[in-house]
């Protein structure tokens, strides 16, 4: 139910988020290794599709994906140069977590006789955690049969039947939730720390519903160098990422309400294992850390993310999205809409710092032999300058380990109409901020 209301409310919102893996190689690849390993996705997580049930109020089901798109191999080679342009253009290729495909695998030379290779997934079909999982099955030809049935396998009567015979079992939780739903609009109506709603501002300028991408740019920084300034300040892998999180947001220019601190949504993985087939199972940590004492002390940050993930577990079993979860076939438009509008109202603006972990030595093996970089991201298809406008800001930042590459891969995309409208801009910031942690890193 999480995963169906997760991808109804972007629906309503017009949102399409997906997910990015990208290796590079330092030289051609093994073609005939590339093609099983997109092989082995079609036979993983990655190779279904959403079907919506017949009812109004039915449960989406999981089916096969028939069709997986072919391998896109670029018909010419690019300059290095454009190696960050081809994986903006490569989140942008056509996805559909109903009709399909679900994901793209994509292949560019460069001109100075290495390679990438892009895979790019819908976030409806998979979370990140979730695609590290099916990456690494598929490098290790571990096929899995997942079960699922073909598209439209059913007759619609049959459809209609088995739905209502579920919505049948999901009366009492239902039950439970409108109450819930009930007193949390009363809460909603009585919050005073939240702002009015407010309707996207209009924009003057010609193209404002044209496709933009935001600015995104990709680090490498040696693991030596990182693990060294870790322990130079006396703290984590991921209070060192938040601190670099909050030092770019504070240089940025972002406002966080009333409060000194960056806000920031610290991710929690909650895969259960390989057999959790949901494709959302992550949570978000709230947590406030201080730009100014992080460059040279991080056991603030430690404990400030100490705290927040023991509060995090805490009340992770009055988690309000497990309550109301039963609700989401009831849901309308209006009402996903509304969310989105309270979600984007958040005083407190916060930025987004997800830790992918380490990858693994399969995940860095496409072609089945070790790639030179990698890395992964989320992105958004269809970003519009209005809609960047009615957002105000962001800050997106991804980090993870590679130990057999001996690299810290971060991933940062960000906006901020008076800071960072370009790549530049976010170089700019992004080395400024790097150094003052006394770092350097290869950007793309």
């Amino acid at each position: 139910m999480l995963d169906q209301g997760f991808y109804a409310g972007h629906r309503a919102a017009g949102q399409k988020e997906v997910m990015q893996v990208g290796w590079v190689y330092d030289h051609a690849i093994d073609t005939d290794g590339l093609k099983r390993f997109h092989q082995n996705l079609t036979h993983g997580l990655l190779g279904r599709l959403i079907e919506r049930s017949p009812l109004p109020f039915g449960r989406d089901r999981w089916v096969m994906d028939p069709q997986p798109a072919d391998i896109d191999v670029a018909p010419c080679a690019r300059p290095r140069a454009e190696l960050g342009d081809w994986l903006d253009e490569c989140t942008q290729l056509p996805l559909d977590p109903e009709s399909g495909p679900g994901f793209r695998l994509s292949v560019l030379p460069l001109a100075d006789g290495s390679t990438a290779v892009s895979l790019v997934l819908s976030h409806y079909v998979i979370d990140g955690i979730g695609a590290a999982i099916a990456v690494s099955q598929a490098a290790f030809d571990l096929n899995r049969d997942l079960g699922y049935p073909p598209p439209r396998s059913r007759s619609r009567v049959q459809a209609l039947l088995e739905d209502a015979r579920g919505a049948a079992r999901d009366a009492a939780p239902v039950a439970r939730a409108f109450v819930a739903a009930a007193k949390e609009a009363r809460r909603r109506r009585n919050d005073t720390t939240r702002p009015e709603p407010t309707r996207p501002a209009a924009v003057t300028t010609n193209g404002a519903d044209s496709p933009v991408t935001a600015p995104c740019i990709w680090i490498q920084i040696a693991m030596d160098e990182w693990n060294a300034r870790v322990e130079a300040l006396g703290g984590t892998n991921s209070a060192l990422a938040a601190a670099f999180t909050a030092r770019l947001d504070r240089h940025m220019g972002r406002q966080h309400g009333d409060s000194d601190d960056v806000t920031m949504l610290m991710t929690v993985n909650n895969r259960t294992g390989e057999d959790d087939l949901r494709a959302v199972a992550v949570s978000f940590a709230r947590v406030n850390i201080d730009p100014l004492s992080a460059t040279t002390d991080l056991l603030a940050a430690r404990t400030a993310i100490r705290d927040a993930l023991k509060t995090f577990k805490e009340t992770q079993a009055d988690d309000e999205s497990e309550v109301f979860a039963p609700l989401t076939p009831f849901t309308p438009k209006r009402a996903w809409l509304q969310m989105v509008e309270y979600g984007l109202n958040d005083p407190e603006h916060p930025a987004l710092c997800t830790s992918l972990g380490d990858t693994g030595p399969a995940a860095i093996r496409p072609d089945g032999t070790l790639c030179a970089t990698a890395f992964a991201r989320g992105a958004s298809q269809h970003l519009t300058p209005r809609w960047l406008e009615r957002i105000g800001s962001q800050l997106h930042v991804y980090f993870g380990t590679a130990v057999e590459l001996n690299t810290v891969g971060i991933c940062v995309c960000a906006y901020h109409p008076d800071s960072v409208t370009t790549k530049a801009d976010l170089r700019e910031l992004a080395t400024r901020t790097l150094a003052e942690f006394g770092l350097t890193g290869e950007m793309n």
